[in-house]
């Protein structure tokens, strides 16, 4: 089976990975203790049934992740001599768990049972109700909490925001550019739902899928924060949201590979989940148009079937390899990769640690594994 990598020259990215797991640390840290918090404050005002519901929030978010989201908030934090390290700690522990929320409204729309090796929230839920023998529908009790838990969440994590220890201009700018990006992520996952229910999509559609959920929420958005919260200049902002876009194409598009060609041991979910979801990625569009007429069918006939087996999943693997649309995958992610990389390598004016890491990032975007 052709692995993610197969075409990529690798390079060492040992001091990238220091950084990513220093960042980790802290923000894994300062998260076990406002979950903590706030699971005790749950308990105390409002009792078990809430703390259970903010539990299983607190179980997804935990588990793990590589927090990429809050360290690039840290890192454009660093570019511009951001020296306030509790504030952008906050700053990036706000995002990871607006980040969480999103998972668990993914999770619940894309109707998954796993996540980061684990229950999602709503499965969670869903056995609380059994294991309880409470009445009516045990996955529906369960979505309708999961939904309450990120929504808790959610808005304590704009609390974080709006206490940050900075002047109140600043603090307004950061939770209004925040909150401008989670909107046109949610148009980006409207289209997403839209195009797998309408079984169809443009070459368009994708890409506009692909900036609005993807660059925005996971790169524009924790780039910008961090440059608002170090003082960045309009012109660096611009840079940082150019860099953000097409590293966060790369990143979808190698997450899209993975997510079919991926092991369900290294990214804690099926491989079979994209197709059975009905996923049109331009990797799979570039199937569809290049496959022979028998082969375009059968995978038209395979997305969205919730009866995939193992068998029919191998076939489209089959499909998508032979018509180059895996290999045609990793060129656009190695474009985008550096298109990321070329407007900000001559910058002069940056921290060069935090702009090295900002183009390793791009670079180890490639050969990613999960």
């Amino acid at each position: 089976m052709p692995k993610p990598t197969d075409t990529i020259e690798t390079t060492d990215f040992t001091l990238f990975k220091q950084q990513l797991s220093t960042h980790k640390h802290t923000i894994d840290t300062e998260l076990q203790r406002i979950s903590e918090h706030l699971l005790a404050d749950t308990n105390e005002q409002f009792g078990e049934v809430p703390k259970e519901v903010v539990a299983a929030y607190a179980a997804v978010l935990l588990k793990g992740g590589k927090r990429i989201r809050g360290s690039l908030a840290m890192a454009a934090y660093a570019l511009f001599e951001g020296d306030n390290q509790p504030m952008i700690t906050q700053a990036a522990c706000a995002l990871e768990m607006l980040n969480t929320y999103i998972l668990i409204a993914d999770d619940i729309q894309d109707r998954s049972e796993s996540r980061r090796g684990g229950k999602t929230a709503h499965i969670q839920m869903r056995d609380f109700h059994v294991k309880k023998h409470l009445k009516g529908d045990s996955l529906h009790f369960g979505e309708a909490m999961a939904i309450n838990s990120f929504l808790i969440a959610q808005h304590y994590a704009a609390n974080l925001i709006a206490t940050l220890p900075t002047s109140a201009d600043i603090r307004i700018k950061a939770l209004q550019n925040v909150n401008k990006c989670f909107i046109v992520t949610a148009h980006g996952q409207t289209m997403d739902i839209f195009v797998e229910s309408n079984g169809a999509a443009s070459s368009e559609e994708v890409n506009h899928i692909l900036e609005w959920k993807t660059a925005y929420y996971t790169f524009i958005n924790p780039l910008q924060l961090g440059g608002i919260l170090a003082g960045a200049r309009k012109a660096d902002m611009a840079k940082l949201a150019d860099y953000g876009l097409h590293a966060g194409r790369a990143f979808q598009l190698v997450d899209d590979i993975i997510g079919t060609f991926g092991s369900s041991d290294m990214t804690g979910k099926s491989p079979l989940d994209d197709i059975k979801e009905g996923k049109r990625t331009l990797m799979v569009l570039a199937a569809l148009e290049k496959a022979n007429a028998s082969d375009s069918y059968f995978l038209e006939a395979c997305l969205g079937s919730q009866q995939l087996t193992m068998h029919d999943f191998e076939k489209c693997q089959s499909i998508i390899t032979k018509t180059g649309a895996l290999d045609y995958t990793k060129e656009q992610a190695e474009q985008s990769s550096k298109k990321a990389i070329a407007p900000i390598s001559s910058e002069t004016t940056w921290v060069p640690q935090a702009k090295q890491f900002l183009i390793d990032l791009a670079q180890y975007i490639l050969v990613r594994n999960t």
